[in-house]
């Protein structure tokens, strides 16, 4: 199983349609405070659609305490703008971390300084970003494909 790490996600449909994925991916989906919403079914629910009762998730009051139960932090990849190597070129393994930032500013700094693994996803010069859940959707896709061939 792949874990999916959302810090602060400011975007209520982004998270629904990630823990959509998620359950489609049979992924966990991991997400961190402070959030831009409340889960409600108004929101985040929504956007899930009725798969949200069959996602796997937990919730976290900060970075801290959603660290203590990875156990190799080695296995940890956080996605970022700011890295030459592309989300293609990584070796995923099951129960790995796919680490996303929040939509307006991505992952803060300390935490990038903390963890060496850093992935990014191609992208044309004419786009500043792509939308956070087809950012994890690229990411999980890639992810099950080299699962599946092992």
């Amino acid at each position: 199983m792949l874990n999916v790490v959302l810090v602060s996600p400011e975007i209520p449909n982004n998270t629904g349609n990630i823990g959509r994925l998620c359950v489609g991916t049979e992924s966990r989906l991991h997400l961190i405070h402070p959030f831009g919403f409340q889960i409600t079914d108004k929101n985040v629910k929504r956007s899930g659609l009725d798969y949200w009762i069959h996602l796997d998730w937990n919730e976290y009051d900060n970075v801290e305490q959603w660290l203590e139960q990875v156990t190799d932090k080695s296995r940890i990849f956080l996605f970022t703008s700011n890295t030459q190597k592309s989300y293609l070129d990584a070796e995923y393994q099951d129960g790995d971390w796919l680490v996303f930032g929040k939509e307006s500013v991505g992952l803060p700094k300390e935490m990038l300084d903390k963890f060496p693994n850093h992935l990014t996803i191609p992208i044309s010069p004419l786009v500043r970003s792509y939308n956070l859940a087809n950012a994890v959707a690229f990411t999980l896709g890639e992810a099950k494909r080299q699962l599946s061939h092992l």
